[in-house]
């Protein structure tokens, strides 16, 4: 009975607070709508991720029933568990699971909205800072984009997928108005690092260059932010360093985490494993990137992946044809920062990350910012050859009228 509660006190204020957000920031009754939409689709792949990891196996139920084998807490209580990574994720289990009971499905369903909070702070920046949309075989790609499989599955379960992937949505919200959202930055900050410190060590490295770069912050305050969190991004350096138990931040001992991390998929039953070993860099780039295709499908997740990935591939193209010193000086702080954190991101996963499902998880957290990207290229020129072409339609308007008014004039007595 606890469970129903909870579930519906939840979903209670999200369509509440998608109603209030929508008001706030003007968004058009039909997108509204499709925050509504997006939801329930959402709420639809909380089950969906249930009856996977029941069937499939996966760390999520360990999590949730603190059955995590890699760690172990004497006379366990709350606090004990505070920390980065896996013992992070059982700190914010402890309370719903063990204090109260609730069921591992309402679980999935309660780190599912996270997910989708994370996913409504990305779509109302579309809709606040894209100057038009674009399609695709007739269909718009906003708000499509929104109802890929893949954004949806690993965002809506417990684990680290969807708190890194809130996160990130959030601390990219919280920088693209830093004046009335900074303190949401840094409470966003705080759960991507201890969920994962190298992508927050990523994140504000990325957040950092970008304001360096942008146009949209003032300059007394564009250097002073962009120093901050640089020196943020170095300050961390160390600690996750040993969150992560390594090193130093060179390739190699990246791709030996990565591979440490991953090679309990790398078995025929998952069946998505790929040798990487004697691909060269560019294969390796486009492995990450755009598989799995069609032809690399081994199940209805991989499968409903390939018809995402070849879009990705698709647009891919536009971006040297749409490439121009305007677009990029225009572009939105967030999908700023959130490409130049995909882009490390990318460079370290792509030489370690040999399966194909670990690969289509790792890179859900950052992949949208790279299609928005994309987007954002494509509807930016499109908006701009549009006002040239109004402004030739004005010209010539103006050319006719001055020409009538020529010949009323000599026409005169």
């Amino acid at each position: 009975m606890l469970d129903l509660i909870v579930i519906v006190i939840c979903l209670i204020f999200l369509v509440n607070s998608n109603s209030s957000m929508a008001k706030r920031f003007k968004v058009p009754h039909k997108y509204e709508l499709h925050l509504h939409y997006l939801l329930f689709y959402h709420l639809f792949f909380s089950l969906f991720f249930t009856y996977y990891i029941l069937n499939f196996g996966g760390d999520s139920q360990g999590y949730w029933r603190f059955g995590m084998e890699q760690v172990k807490i004497i006379d366990p209580d709350w606090m004990k568990y505070f920390g980065e990574g896996t013992t992070f994720i059982l700190w914010l289990c402890y309370f719903p699971s063990q204090v109260l009971g609730l069921s591992y499905v309402t679980g999935n369903i309660l780190f599912g909205f996270l997910g989708f909070m994370g996913i409504r702070y990305i779509f109302i920046m579309v809709v606040e800072l894209f100057p038009t949309n674009h399609s695709v075989l007739n269909i718009p790609l906003f708000p499509l984009i929104f109802y890929f499989p893949n954004l949806h599955f690993w965002s809506s379960g417990v684990g680290k997928d969807s708190v890194a992937f809130w996160g990130i949505a959030l601390f990219l919200f919280g920088i693209q108005n830093y004046r009335s959202r900074w303190w949401m930055a840094i409470v966003a900050l705080f759960f991507v690092y201890f969920t994962r410190p190298h992508m927050g060590q990523a994140l504000i490295a990325g957040a950092g260059i970008a304001i360096l770069l942008g146009t949209e912050i003032k300059k007394e305050y564009k250097y002073i932010l962009g120093a901050l969190a640089l020196y943020f991004a170095f300050s961390l350096m160390d600690s996750t360093l040993a969150a992560l138990k390594l090193t130093d931040f060179s390739l190699e001992s990246m791709e030996a985490f990565s591979e440490s991390k991953v090679s309990n998929l790398n078995n025929a039953r998952v069946g998505s494993g790929v040798d990487i070993s004697s691909y060269s860099w560019p294969m390796k780039l486009f492995t990450y990137m755009f598989r799995p295709l069609f032809f690399d499908a081994h199940n209805i997740m991989a499968f409903m992946s390939s018809f995402e990935n070849a879009l990705y591939l698709w647009l891919s193209f536009f971006i040297y044809r749409n490439w121009t010193p305007e677009a990029i000086r225009d572009m939105p702080v967030f999908i700023k920062a959130g490409m130049i954190t995909f882009v490390p991101v990318t460079l370290a996963f792509m030489n370690a990350l040999s399966n194909l499902g670990i690969v289509m998880r790792m890179k859900n957290m950052t992949m949208i910012y790279f299609l928005l990207f994309c987007f954002f290229l494509i509807s930016y020129n499109k908006h701009l050859r549009h006002l040239r072409a109004q402004e030739k339609i004005r010209y010539y308007q103006r050319r006719e009228e001055i020409i009538e008014a020529k010949k009323r004039a000599a026409a005169a007595p």
